[in-house]
């Protein structure tokens, strides 16, 4: 499990260890990982030419100490400091020592764009609002140059605390962060600040629950329902899907696909479109009595392509079963009526669905992610997946957020999501939490997106189709 702090709780674990370790240790473990990162980014050290951003914060002090342990392996190393008369003294001094040079940033120009590294100390995770205009000028030589660019715990301007991005920032190619992942890494837009994130070990003691965790192979893997012997169709789970229309009947055909891939042991089918899944899926239990009398399930798919018909919702709501809503159920479904349930609730919004229901527009929810999909889920009293290039999963009852970042930028196309609301009421009929899972799902249908694109365009068919290859991938 890949987990990340706040910056009060990273403050508070730095503290605890500062106080039993020598002066100055904690700082010199970090500056030890950072120049091993910038050496291994390097390729070969002795020559190199290397610009060091240097803020006020210990950041920059770990920017100086690292520069100064690549100038005594023949780097030719020069700081460009924003604020001299604040810039950690002891950092500085290693760097001189080392025979490091120093500059201001009216110099930095030339120096910037002949340099084979640059490292951005320029502010720590401490910092608020976009760079300042000096700052906000190097960070955009730092990108116009042809060096690689690896910032200190976190690029300097975003959002360590939200992954919000208020302003000009720098982006690197690489993060070198210390102790445990920021919540901005993992959260955009500021995770697409960060480039690759390297993480270092200070040896800090952090609590059980984290900020945001990132589920990875084996935690999925422990989480994929598997049948037994004596497993048999309702034992494995049985997710009914209301769906389609006959405006948008591929909606229906999509999300029976997500749901039989995922591992259903039976689906049935509610809607107008019965007689295209029967044809795409002769396995389905089609019935045209509704919900109510569908027959036995456990757990309910209600929404993707339902158009304006907003009685399969109120039934499906009133079911005393887990329920995903997706699509146009996001907007029939009354607030009141979810907020009555006592069943799990999973909804599974993207931005502009999301935007909707709180009343705001669609460029506030994509650059506060990390607000709005908690927001969501405590306003409806739901388990809330918020879709995106990191999808998100909150609870209503708050704590530890859910992030996933399979997907691939190849999974933005038309039915996508219908898949994944089948594959993921799969799973809630199998008895995994709302949170397991809406956050297994993403993980296994972003991972199937990139299995069926392969770097080529590819459909919401070949996504679901592509889902045992990936369910295949993380047992292996």
């Amino acid at each position: 499990m890949r987990t990340a702090y706040s910056v009060e709780t990273v403050r508070a674990a730095e503290r605890e260890l500062m106080a039993r370790l020598p002066e100055g240790a904690l700082m010199q473990r970090a500056a030890a990982g950072l120049a091993a990162a910038c050496a291994d980014v390097l390729g070969r050290v002795y020559g190199s030419r290397i610009v060091l951003l240097i803020g006020s914060g210990d950041n920059g002090g770990d920017a100086l100490y690292a520069g100064a342990r690549l100038a005594r392996r023949g780097a030719g190393v020069t700081a460009v400091l924003l604020t001299p008369e604040r810039t950690h003294a002891g950092g500085l001094d290693a760097l001189r020592r080392a025979g490091g040079t120093l500059v201001a940033p009216g110099a930095a120009e030339q120096i910037v764009r002949r340099a084979d590294l640059v490292v951005d100390g320029i502010v720590g995770i401490g910092g608020k609002g976009g760079l300042r205009p000096d700052a906000a000028r190097l960070a955009e030589l730092a990108a116009d140059s042809r060096a690689a660019v690896v910032a200190v715990d976190l690029p300097s301007g975003v959002e360590a605390d939200t992954g919000e991005v208020l302003g000009a920032a720098v982006r690197a190619d690489l993060t070198v962060t210390f102790g445990t992942h920021k919540p901005g890494l993992l959260i955009d837009p500021a995770r697409e600040y960060a480039g690759s994130v390297r993480l270092v070990d200070i040896g800090l003691e952090l609590p059980d629950q984290a900020e945001l965790e990132a589920l990875q192979h084996a935690d999925v893997a422990a989480r994929l329902p598997v049948p037994g012997a004596a497993s048999d169709k309702y034992r494995r789970g049985v997710v009914g899907i209301a769906a389609g229309s006959a405006r948008y009947p591929g909606a229906a055909v999509l999300a029976v696909s997500g749901a039989l891939r995922g591992g259903a042991g039976a689906v049935r089918y509610v809607g107008p479109a019965g007689d295209a899944v029967i044809a795409a899926f002769p396995e389905t239990l089609v019935s045209d009595k509704g919900p109510h009398k569908a027959g036995r399930v456990q757990a309910w798919v209600v929404g993707p392509g339902a158009g304006d018909d907003a009685s399969a919702v109120a039934e499906v709501l009133a079911a005393e079963v887990p329920v995903l809503v997706d699509a146009d159920g996001l907007r029939l479904a009354e607030r009141g009526s979810v907020r009555a349930r006592s069943a799990p609730t999973l909804m599974t919004p993207h931005a502009g669905e999301a935007a909707a229901l709180l009343g705001v527009s669609r460029a506030v929810v994509e650059g506060a992610r990390l607000a709005s999909v908690r927001e969501l889920a405590g306003l409806y009293g739901a388990t809330v997946l918020l879709k995106g290039a990191t999808t998100l999963v909150a609870d209503a009852g708050g704590g530890v957020v859910r992030v996933n970042s399979t997907g691939t930028a190849w999974l933005a196309t038309a039915g996508s999501g219908d898949v994944l609301s089948g594959l993921a009421g799969s799973l809630l009929a199998a008895g995994l939490s709302a949170v397991d899972a809406g956050s297994v799902a993403a993980y296994v249908h972003g991972l199937a997106g990139r299995f069926a694109a392969d770097g080529a365009p590819a459909g919401a068919h070949d996504v679901a189709s592509a889902i045992p290859d990936a369910w295949r991938d993380i047992r292996d």
